[in-house]
C-alpha cells in the first residue's frame, strides 16, 4: 500500500565503469567497516554481561570458539581472537590499533555508501546503525543533554549540565506549567 502512496526516488544514471569501480570498492568498505562495528558490538555486550554476572568470559577464547563451531565461522574471528590475545582487557574493537587503521582506511567510503544510498531511497539499515554506533563511540561528547532538555521541557524530569554537578530544572515555558511539576522541589533550578 505503503509503494502505492510513495513514489520511489529516480533511480541514479547509469555510471561511467570508473564511477562504478569506485562504488564497488565503496561498498566493500563499507560492508567491511559496518561488519567491524557490529562485532565490537556484540562483543562488547558479551562483555558486559559477563563482568555483571561474574562469568570471566575469554572473549578471544569465545571468538575461537565461534569460528570452530557454529553458524559463524568467519575466519574474521581469528583477527578478533588476535586483538584481545594482545589485549586481553581491550574495552572495544573499535580501539584496537589493526581494527582502528581499517575503520579509518574505511571511512571515507563508508559515508559515501550510506550517504548515495540515503539520498536514494534505499534502505540499509545495518550499515547505517553501525555507522551511528561508530559515531557515537568516537565522540568524547555527544548531544544527549538536549534530549535531556526536551523531557524537562515537556515533563520536567531534569537534566545534567557538563559544567555543574547536580540536576537542574528549567522553566521554559511560563505558560506550558512546567514550573510547578512536582519532580523539581529537590533540584536547582
Amino acid at each position: 500500500a505503503a509503494s502505492k502512496i510513495f513514489s520511489p526516488c529516480q533511480p541514479p544514471a547509469v555510471l561511467p565503469s570508473a564511477e562504478r569501480a569506485q562504488l564497488v570498492a565503496d561498498v566493500r568498505a563499507a560492508l567491511y567497516a559496518s561488519k567491524i562495528c557490529s562485532y565490537a558490538q556484540g562483543m562488547g555486550i558479551i562483555r558486559a554481561k559477563s563482568e555483571e554476572q561474574k562469568w570471566d568470559v575469554n572473549l578471544g577464547a569465545l571468538a575461537r570458539i565461534w569460528k570452530g563451531g557454529c553458524i559463524i565461522r568467519a575466519q574474521f574471528l581469528d583477527r578478533i581472537r588476535a586483538a584481545f590475545t594482545r589485549d586481553a582487557a581491550l574495552s572495544n574493537l573499535l580501539v584496537d590499533p589493526e581494527f582502528a587503521a581499517d575503520l579509518k582506511a574505511a571511512e571515507a567510503s563508508w559515508r559515501r555508501v550510506v550517504a548515495l544510498a540515503v539520498v536514494n531511497g534505499l534502505p540499509v539499515p545495518g550499515m547505517t546503525a553501525s555507522l551511528s554506533y561508530f559515531d557515537a563511540y568516537r565522540r568524547e561528547r555527544l548531544p544527549a543533554n538536549l534530549v535531556q532538555a526536551q523531557r524537562d521541557f515537556f515533563g520536567s524530569h531534569t537534566y545534567q549540565r557538563v559544567d555543574a554537578e547536580g540536576w537542574f530544572h528549567t522553566v521554559w515555558d511560563e505558560n506550558f506549567a512546567s514550573k510547578d511539576s512536582i519532580t523539581t522541589s529537590g533540584y536547582v533550578a
